[in-house]
């Protein structure tokens, strides 16, 4: 599962992948401090943005890929 956000008039931007493992690589600039992902079962994950603020504001995004 890949967790992308898209500020206001910006491109998106790839936060976090989490494998079916439960081993989550996220991207520079990003950390589960702030982006924490939680994937209860193969199908089903679940990203949580803590302690947000104005600076959050996005449209937030998740694909899956069958790897």
């Amino acid at each position: 599962m890949f967790w992308y956000q898209q500020p206001p008039r910006n491109g998106l931007k790839l936060i976090v992948c989490s494998t079916s493992w439960k081993h989550n690589s996220y991207e520079d600039g990003y950390s589960e401090a702030k982006f924490e992902v939680n994937r209860n079962s193969s199908n089903y994950v679940l990203m949580t943005i803590k302690n947000v603020t104005s600076k959050d504001e996005a449209t937030y995004f998740c694909a899956a890929s069958d790897h």
